[in-house]
């Protein structure tokens, strides 16, 4: 039987006792060489473009030397740490927890381990969970894609102490529990082990299956061959692709059709949601769908690619617009299309890293 891959040395290229030893100049250079390596680690002006800059030793900035432009900018400017407060250090380290967590971290265990309040940590690692969704907006994918929807959240409450009452208390809750539920569905690319090509995946927080037809008309290539459920929703696939269903009240594999890989992601979320978050709420979701699905499609890479990949995506991710201010109440409303039946605008389609 093969060795899992995380009980592997490949699995581990990073120390979290090195990332914690750094001192602040050297968590700095790290985040330099990491966001601006198309220039060898040199500064980029966000602005611009420019590369000829003059230095500000003082707070770690630099002024754009464009007699144009001439704007001042640290490494984190126009990225979702811009206005940050926490030291390099302490950024790098949440960084490199949030990459040893397989199935994601706790806010309330990274508060306690690098000692921030609950509120820090709570944004910081939406913030992260936004960028890792943001460099998939444009991602078309190809070949073989397994299309699926599972719903998550609306748990009910505690179950009451005598089992004569169950039967009456399942039925008072489950219609309230069913209108928490949000529904994820996934489209995953199989991976191609003969060019070594792993699959891409995206997912979307829609109001029903159905409402993926039109973004699969748009996310997926002409040629492409798609394996669905029975699900009634997804008749109208035959008439845009090639498509092959299975009926998983039989089999769960049959004639090569099967959804196993977009099974795989669910699975994992899942397991998030009992043993890491305990809840989910369903106004973030979709961030949660974003950051497991980034887990999911990069599950073969060391744990130090996974924080090189993350500090990479995030110099690319501009200011996040609905957690600026969160807890001070000026959430700004989503930008995107939004679920048919999202009346209050707490839903938006969520996309993740291809």
């Amino acid at each position: 039987m093969a060795q899992h891959f995380l009980l592997s040395p490949q699995c581990r290229s990073m120390s979290l006792l090195t990332v914690a030893e750094m001192s602040e100049d050297s968590a700095h250079e790290k985040f330099k060489s990491i966001i601006w390596e198309a220039n060898g680690g040199n500064p980029i002006c966000p602005e611009c473009g420019c590369t000829d800059v003059w230095v500000i030793r003082k707070n770690r900035r630099w002024t754009c030397s464009d007699k144009a432009c001439r704007a001042q900018f640290s490494v984190t400017s126009h990225t979702i740490f811009k206005d940050r407060k926490l030291s390099f250090r302490k950024i790098l380290t949440a960084c490199a927890i949030f990459a040893n967590g397989v199935m994601g971290v706790a806010a309330c265990r990274l508060s306690r381990e690098i000692d921030i309040s609950y509120k820090s940590a709570w944004v910081l690692l939406h913030k992260v969970r936004d960028a890792m969704g943001k460099d998939a907006e444009a991602v078309q994918l190809g070949g073989v894609v397994e299309i699926d929807g599972a719903v998550f959240g609306g748990s009910l409450p505690r179950l009451p102490n005598s089992k004569e009452l169950w039967a009456e208390f399942k039925k008072k809750h489950k219609a309230a529990a069913k209108k928490k539920q949000k529904l994820i569905v996934v489209m995953r690319e199989r991976d191609d082990h003969e060019a070594g090509v792993i699959g891409r995946l995206r997912t979307f927080l829609l109001g029903k299956e159905g409402d993926a037809i039109e973004i699969a008309r748009d996310t997926l290539l002409p040629d492409t061959v798609v394996h669905a459920d029975m699900s009634p929703q997804w008749e109208p696939l035959h008439m845009l692709f090639d498509t092959k269903r299975i009926n998983h009240s039989e089999h769960f594999s049959k004639d090569g059709a099967c959804t196993n890989m977009a099974e795989s992601l669910f699975e994992r979320m899942r397991c998030a949601e009992r043993g890491v978050h305990k809840h989910i709420s369903g106004a973030h979701i979709h961030r949660y769908a974003m950051e497991l699905g980034w887990r999911e499609q990069y599950r073969r890479r060391s744990n130090g690619e996974h924080l090189h990949l993350m500090i990479s995506t995030i110099g690319r991710t501009p200011p996040s617009k609905t957690l600026v201010g969160y807890w001070q109440g000026r959430k700004s409303k989503r930008v995107g299309p939004y679920p048919a039946n999202d009346q209050d605008g707490d839903d938006a389609i969520a996309y993740l890293t291809g």
